[in-house]
């Protein structure tokens, strides 16, 4: 078993992109590989085959691999609550709350839990590429660190060092982070990998030699920015994407928790929807269809709702006709009451909904992690989904119960799932991921307002292109006899068009 470990110099560097790049273009060779992420902060997760939850992005990873996502792929998630707090996941299950202060006390012990996932991957893959969090260089996160040099270390394994050129100063954003680690740390790093270059690479060729003689390491690439790529994220939210003429308007508050804000991925790429995430106090626009999205802190998260007028602009664009979905946290928030009696979101309590499904939730212990699949069923005056069939995974500790959920969205293994309201202009679901499938997808923007049908994108077929699109920027644009060597593979290397074909 090889592991190897890409770092970066900054917080969205590419380090995502390029474990995912590296495991596809490892898995189309035939090669055992798995990703593994020991430390993760993010708010958008996924549900895996062993029934814990991980980080999205390294799902993503687990599917270049050609694999089901594993609790054992992302050991450590933490999912913020509060500016200083959050909830930690360990090996896919809840383990507590803890400020960042206790968090950063407890990382011994969760480095337990990171070698224990590590050991099991590797007994049962050749290889692990491992991505870090942030950067090595954080020199006020080094004692007990788990997230980078701390897990090479323990691991013994080698590092390559990513650095984002489309930022600027990605030279000293290199050199300066191998100023600041230690002696070991940097023999650790074996290269470097240069990531979104634009322009005619013969200009950037100087530099690169200076690199490799200023720091003794070589440079294994310099990757292309790739315009329109579209891959999960762990936290950032991508710019909305275009779209024709006549377009379907959705709007979709960015709240200061959202979860899982790749649910709307599919409607970024439907050439008739314009999608637009309204930020803090920026003007709330007219549109068909309003999506309120899910919540790490679904009661805190409401009040903000409230707070920036979305309240009084919801009960007007649905006075004028419009349309509003909610989605797990979102839908919780559509009902007449969130309640939380025990604190496991935040600060104990109750706080008033949103009043327009009639259904009251309650916080309560044990999160619902599943994948599902299952039928829309609902009929309006101008949709009737038929037994359309979606599909997603269920992530939430609220349970809902009232009068709106008689008129359920759907049904899931025989049972109601989400609801509509009797004037049919407000529905919600607990289902993560329900535009994902290009039928439902469709069936859910024909209710809101779309006049046409028959182009909305297959969101898992469209996965796997981009990455095997990054596969395709590896083979090009890496070192790839370097990375084998270092990966100790003893499979002679295929060409490109063998591996395609194959």
């Amino acid at each position: 078993m090889t592991t190897l470990m890409i770092q970066g110099t900054t917080s969205d560097a590419g380090k995502t992109t390029v474990v995912a790049a590296l495991c596809r273009w490892l898995a189309r060779q035939g090669v055992s590989v798995a990703p593994f992420k020991p430390q993760n902060m993010a708010l958008n997760s996924a549900v895996t085959v062993d029934g814990g939850e991980i980080g999205r992005s390294t799902a993503l990873q687990a599917l270049a691999c050609g694999l089901e996502p594993h609790s054992d792929m992302n050991p450590v998630l933490l999912k913020p609550q509060s500016d200083c707090g959050a909830q930690v996941i360990l090996r896919g299950q809840v383990h507590g709350n803890m400020d960042a202060l206790d968090y950063h006390a407890y990382k011994a012990e969760a480095m337990q839990a990171v070698m224990a996932a590590w050991r099991s991957l590797s007994q049962r893959y050749d290889v692990i590429i491992a991505e870090g969090a942030g950067s090595p260089a954080e020199v006020n996160l080094r004692a007990n660190d788990i997230a980078n040099m701390g897990f090479a270390e323990a691991a013994d394994c080698p590092v390559l060092l990513v650095g984002d050129i489309d930022r600027g100063g990605v030279f000293a954003q290199l050199v300066g982070t191998l100023e600041l680690i230690s002696n070991s740390e940097q023999q650790r790093i074996k290269g470097f990998i240069i990531n979104r270059f634009r322009g005619d690479i013969s200009l950037l060729e100087p530099g690169l030699d200076w690199l490799a003689e200023r720091t003794g390491k070589p440079v294994i690439g310099v990757l292309p920015y790739l315009h329109g790529l579209v891959v999960d994220s762990e936290d950032s939210i991508g710019t909305s994407g275009t779209s024709e003429a006549g377009a379907l308007n959705v709007i979709v508050p960015v709240l200061p928790r959202i979860s899982n804000h790749n649910d709307f991925d599919p409607l970024r790429l439907h050439p008739g929807v314009n999608l637009q995430f309204i930020g803090p106090d920026q003007p709330i626009p007219p549109a068909d269809l309003i999506i309120l999205p899910g919540s790490k802190s679904t009661r805190t998260d409401l009040a903000w709702l409230q707070a920036q007028g979305w309240a009084q602009a919801i009960h007007k664009h649905l006075r004028y006709g419009g349309k509003v979905f909610g989605i797990c946290g979102g839908f919780q928030m559509l009902g007449e009451q969130v309640g939380d009696p025990n604190g496991l979101e935040g600060n104990a309590g109750s706080t008033a909904g949103l009043g327009l499904l009639e259904m009251i939730t309650t916080m309560v212990a044990g999160k619902q992690l599943r994948n599902v699949r299952g039928t829309l069923t609902f009929q309006t005056d101008t949709a009737s989904t038929d037994g359309v069939v979606f599909s997603g995974y269920e992530m939430h500790n609220g349970v809902s119960q009232g009068e709106a959920l008689a008129q359920p969205l759907g049904q899931l293994n025989g049972k109601p799932e989400g609801a509509v309201s009797a004037d049919g202009q407000v529905a919600g679901s607990y289902v993560h991921g329900v535009f994902d499938e290009p039928a439902a997808c469709e069936a859910l923007l024909t209710w809101a307002g779309l006049d046409h049908t028959g182009v909305a994108v297959d969101y898992q077929q469209h996965r796997l292109e981009q990455l095997d699109r990054l596969a395709d920027q590896v083979e090009r644009c890496l070192d790839t006899d370097w990375l084998h060597n270092l990966l100790k593979l003893s499979r002679p290397r295929a060409n490109l068009e063998e591996i395609k074909q194959s």
